[in-house]
Order: C-alpha cells, then structure tokens, then sequence
C-alpha cells in the first residue's frame, strides 16, 4: 500500500495523475548491484508532498513494484517535471539509488485524450550524474470535471462528438466537430 506525506489538504474534486510503478533494471550503490529493500518516492514541485512505494524485499538490483500512486494535478500542474527517486534500505539506512526527472508535458495535455495510458521508461542519476538503472512507470490524467466541449454538447442534447477522416491520403488524423446553435441563423 502507497504512503503518502503531504504538508497541506487536497481537494477531492482535483484532476489527478494516477502513476503506477512498475519496475526498476540495473539498479546499483557504489557500482554494485543492490540485493533487497528497493522504493520509490515521486515528488512533485513541493519537497512535502510525495508519495511511497513498498519496500521490494525480493527483486535485488531489478525490482517489481507494480504500486499506483495517486498525485492531485494542481501540485504538480505548475511544475515542469515531477521526480521520481529510487532508494535503497541499507544497514545504516536509507540510501539513494537514483533520480529521473519526468517532465509533466510527457503525459499531460497534446493530442491524446485524458484517461490515455502512458508507459514511460527513464534512466536514473546518481548524486554525481552517472547513469544508474532505469525505472519503469505508467501514467494517466484524470479529473472530477468534464471539459467545456463535453459540457456544451452534453447541454444540446447530444451524447458524443462527430468525427471525419481527415485528408484523403492522411487517414490518421480525425477532424471533430461541435454542433452551434444560433438565434441568428
């Protein structure tokens, strides 16, 4: 079960990023490979709000977590990037493995609809910058509100939005279309 640690209260009604962590490779201390006792903490912009992993007692230097983590969006909205850092529970305690930065723009707005499922993989740094494993996750955006075009279309009695091919030799794209009604037409 994730923990989390945050300095202020959330708002139930936040869009939110549901991250899942899936699994580290290659992780290393001191260029040996760990043995036991991997986690993750992801940060956002805030040094006070984070969230845990499990502690991983079997998976040594490439451990499974598959642990989802709920972030609200709002703490993490305003930041470039949310960090995501890897440690490692020693006998004389808890030692950094490494840390990725990923940016917020890799799975938040563009092209791809909200609830999309991203699967994302980066490499980690160690304190001096060498590389040092790669961590594995998934994210997807998701919020208690629907967009203004939802909600207009949903107000004129129409359940979904229409939509064409687009271009005649540019079958992936897809044009979309709103309905507007107007008194002066």
């Amino acid at each position: 079960m994730a923990k989390s640690y945050s300095s202020s209260s959330s708002s139930s009604s936040s869009p939110t990023i549901e991250m899942t962590i899936l699994s580290g490779e290659s992780l290393r201390i001191d260029n040996r490979f760990i043995k036991k006792n991997a986690f993750v903490i992801v940060r956002s912009n805030s040094r006070n709000v984070f969230q845990t992993t499990e502690i991983d007692t079997k998976g040594g230097s490439n451990p499974n977590w598959n642990e989802k983590l709920v972030l609200d969006l709002p703490a993490v909205h305003h930041a470039a990037a949310l960090t995501v850092e890897v440690h490692c529970r020693t006998a004389i305690g808890n030692r950094l493995v490494g840390t990725a930065s990923v940016p917020v723009s890799d799975f938040s707005g563009g092209y791809l609809p909200e609830n999309y499922l991203h699967f994302l993989s980066y490499r980690l740094r160690d304190q001096n910058g060498e590389r040092n494993g790669i961590i594995n996750l998934s994210v997807k955006t998701k919020s208690e509100y629907r967009s203004c075009a939802a909600s207009s279309s949903a107000s004129m009695g129409s359940s979904s939005v229409v939509g064409v091919p687009a271009g005649k030799n540019n079958m992936s794209g897809v044009v979309t279309g709103f309905p507007v009604w107007s008194a002066s037409y």
